[in-house]
Parts: structure tokens; C-alpha cells; sequence
């Protein structure tokens, strides 16, 4: 009968050592769960600001060879001819 008491009192020390853990790993998602939420956010921000930079560099790439720079002029050469093809096209749609 001892044996059988004693094996209940290691079940119950265990299952009660289990409960902890489980209380501990839970509270430590939660805060993981924070975590990830908050670095998402800053993904995000950070991807916004990254669009944003890369449009404001293309639009001072297009300005520095309307200046007169040699190093983006074919760059340059080709966004004025595709505004002047959609010109033309508006033209044309006027004109009918």
C-alpha cells in the first residue's frame, strides 16, 4: 500500500512540476507573441520608408539628368519618349 501511495505522491509532484512549466511556457509565448507583433510592425515600417526612398531616388536620378548629368541620360532619353508616345496618344484620341 506504501508503494501505491508513494507512486500517487510522484505522480502528483510531477503532474504539479508539468503545470508550472506549462504556466511558464505560456507566459512566455505571450510575450513572444509581443514581441513578433512589434517587429512586425517595424518590418512594415521599415519596408514603407524603403518604397518611399526608392521613388524619391528615381525621381532625383530623373531631375539630376534633366540638369544636364551624362550618367542617367538614356534613362532620361526614354522616360521622355514614353511621354511623348502617351502625348501623341491623347493627341490622336482628341483629334477623333
Amino acid at each position: 500500500m506504501s508503494k501505491l501511495v508513494e507512486s500517487v505522491r510522484f505522480l502528483e509532484d510531477n503532474l504539479k512540476k508539468l503545470i508550472s512549466e506549462h504556466q511558464d511556457l505560456k507566459v512566455r509565448y505571450s510575450a513572444l507573441a509581443t514581441q513578433f507583433d512589434s517587429e512586425s510592425n517595424s518590418i512594415s515600417e521599415l519596408n514603407s520608408k524603403i518604397e518611399m526612398l526608392q521613388k524619391e531616388n528615381k525621381t532625383l536620378r530623373t531631375a539630376n539628368a534633366m540638369l544636364g548629368s551624362t550618367e542617367y541620360k538614356r534613362e532620361t532619353k526614354l522616360k521622355i519618349n514614353s511621354l511623348i508616345k502617351e502625348i501623341d496618344s491623347c493627341i490622336i484620341q482628341l483629334a477623333e
